[in-house]
Protein backbone atom coordinates (compact mmCIF):
# COMPACT_ATOMS: atom_id res chain seq x y z
CA UNK A 1 0.00 0.00 0.00
CA UNK A 2 1.34 3.42 -1.00
CA UNK A 3 1.80 6.00 1.71
CA UNK A 4 0.05 9.29 0.98
CA UNK A 5 2.74 11.97 1.15
CA UNK A 6 0.35 14.85 0.41
CA UNK A 7 -1.47 15.23 3.71
CA UNK A 8 -3.60 18.36 3.93
CA UNK A 9 -2.15 20.68 6.55
CA UNK A 10 -4.87 23.27 6.11
CA UNK A 11 -8.14 23.24 4.17
CA UNK A 12 -10.19 26.20 2.92
CA UNK A 13 -13.77 25.21 2.08
CA UNK A 14 -15.96 27.08 -0.39
CA UNK A 15 -18.63 29.56 0.63
CA UNK A 16 -21.77 28.24 -1.05
CA UNK A 17 -24.62 30.38 -2.35
CA UNK A 18 -27.57 28.03 -1.84
CA UNK A 19 -29.42 29.47 -4.84
CA UNK A 20 -27.09 27.43 -7.05
CA UNK A 21 -27.38 24.10 -5.18
CA UNK A 22 -28.78 22.27 -8.23
CA UNK A 23 -25.78 23.37 -10.31
CA UNK A 24 -23.35 22.20 -7.63
CA UNK A 25 -25.15 18.86 -7.41
CA UNK A 26 -24.91 18.41 -11.19
CA UNK A 27 -21.17 19.18 -11.09
CA UNK A 28 -20.63 16.82 -8.16
CA UNK A 29 -19.42 19.61 -5.87
CA UNK A 30 -19.48 18.59 -2.21
CA UNK A 31 -19.21 20.49 1.06
CA UNK A 32 -15.73 19.03 1.61
CA UNK A 33 -14.43 20.47 -1.68
CA UNK A 34 -12.20 23.53 -1.53
CA UNK A 35 -8.50 24.35 -1.53
CA UNK A 36 -5.98 22.46 0.57
CA UNK A 37 -2.36 23.24 1.26
CA UNK A 38 -0.54 20.01 2.02
CA UNK A 39 2.45 19.39 4.28
CA UNK A 40 4.61 18.61 1.25
CA UNK A 41 3.92 22.05 -0.30
CA UNK A 42 1.22 20.95 -2.75
CA UNK A 43 -1.77 23.19 -3.39
CA UNK A 44 -4.85 21.17 -4.35
CA UNK A 45 -8.19 22.70 -5.39
CA UNK A 46 -11.14 20.37 -5.86
CA UNK A 47 -14.52 21.14 -7.42
CA UNK A 48 -16.54 17.96 -7.71
CA UNK A 49 -14.88 15.74 -10.30
CA UNK A 50 -12.44 18.50 -11.24
CA UNK A 51 -9.07 19.20 -9.65
CA UNK A 52 -6.11 21.56 -9.97
CA UNK A 53 -2.89 20.42 -8.34
CA UNK A 54 0.40 22.31 -8.24
CA UNK A 55 2.95 23.43 -5.68
CA UNK A 56 2.93 26.61 -3.61
CA UNK A 57 6.22 27.46 -5.30
CA UNK A 58 4.35 27.65 -8.61
CA UNK A 59 2.15 30.50 -7.37
CA UNK A 60 3.28 33.88 -8.72
CA UNK A 61 0.72 35.99 -6.88
CA UNK A 62 -2.75 36.02 -5.38
CA UNK A 63 -5.45 38.68 -5.41
CA UNK A 64 -8.72 38.84 -3.48
CA UNK A 65 -11.45 39.97 -5.88
CA UNK A 66 -15.19 40.56 -5.90
CA UNK A 67 -18.00 41.07 -6.07
CA UNK A 68 -18.52 39.77 -9.59
CA UNK A 69 -21.54 39.19 -11.80
CA UNK A 70 -23.01 35.79 -10.91
CA UNK A 71 -22.77 34.53 -14.49
CA UNK A 72 -19.00 35.09 -14.54
CA UNK A 73 -18.28 33.67 -11.08
CA UNK A 74 -20.58 30.75 -10.28
CA UNK A 75 -19.86 27.26 -11.55
CA UNK A 76 -17.03 25.70 -13.51
CA UNK A 77 -16.00 28.08 -16.26
CA UNK A 78 -13.25 29.29 -18.51
CA UNK A 79 -12.48 32.96 -18.98
CA UNK A 80 -13.41 34.38 -22.36
CA UNK A 81 -10.35 36.66 -22.30
CA UNK A 82 -7.56 34.29 -21.25
CA UNK A 83 -6.90 30.70 -20.17
CA UNK A 84 -7.98 31.05 -16.53
CA UNK A 85 -10.46 28.72 -14.87
CA UNK A 86 -13.09 29.36 -12.19
CA UNK A 87 -14.20 27.06 -9.37
CA UNK A 88 -17.05 29.29 -8.19
CA UNK A 89 -19.69 28.75 -5.53
CA UNK A 90 -20.69 32.39 -5.03
CA UNK A 91 -20.13 35.74 -6.72
CA UNK A 92 -19.38 37.86 -3.64
CA UNK A 93 -15.66 37.31 -3.14
CA UNK A 94 -12.86 34.91 -4.04
CA UNK A 95 -9.16 34.50 -4.63
CA UNK A 96 -7.38 34.69 -7.96
CA UNK A 97 -4.28 32.49 -7.98
CA UNK A 98 -1.79 33.19 -10.77
CA UNK A 99 0.76 30.51 -11.63
CA UNK A 100 4.40 30.80 -12.70
CA UNK A 101 4.02 27.79 -14.99
CA UNK A 102 0.60 26.91 -16.33
CA UNK A 103 -1.19 23.97 -14.72
CA UNK A 104 -2.58 21.05 -16.75
CA UNK A 105 -5.92 21.80 -18.38
CA UNK A 106 -9.06 20.94 -16.47
CA UNK A 107 -11.52 21.94 -19.19
CA UNK A 108 -11.02 23.53 -22.57
CA UNK A 109 -8.05 23.05 -24.85
CA UNK A 110 -5.23 24.93 -23.11
CA UNK A 111 -3.34 24.78 -19.84
CA UNK A 112 -4.42 27.34 -17.22
CA UNK A 113 -2.37 30.33 -16.03
CA UNK A 114 -4.85 31.34 -13.27
CA UNK A 115 -7.45 29.80 -11.00
CA UNK A 116 -10.24 31.72 -9.26
CA UNK A 117 -11.78 30.05 -6.20
CA UNK A 118 -14.64 31.31 -4.04
CA UNK A 119 -13.41 29.98 -0.70
CA UNK A 120 -15.02 31.24 2.52
CA UNK A 121 -11.74 32.86 3.64
CA UNK A 122 -9.88 34.17 0.59
CA UNK A 123 -7.60 36.40 2.69
CA UNK A 124 -6.63 33.42 4.87
CA UNK A 125 -5.90 31.29 1.81
CA UNK A 126 -3.73 34.05 0.32
CA UNK A 127 -1.76 34.32 3.58
CA UNK A 128 -1.33 30.53 3.78
CA UNK A 129 -0.02 30.39 0.21
CA UNK A 130 2.50 33.15 0.90
CA UNK A 131 3.95 31.35 3.98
Amino acid sequence: MKKNTAVAAIHFPYRFDKRWSALFLALGVRKDDGVSICDNGDLVATFGRFKVKTTKDNVRRTLVTGPHRWYTAVGLRLSLTDDSITFGTNHKKGLSIEFVQKVPRVIGFRKHSKLWVSVADPEGLAAAIEK
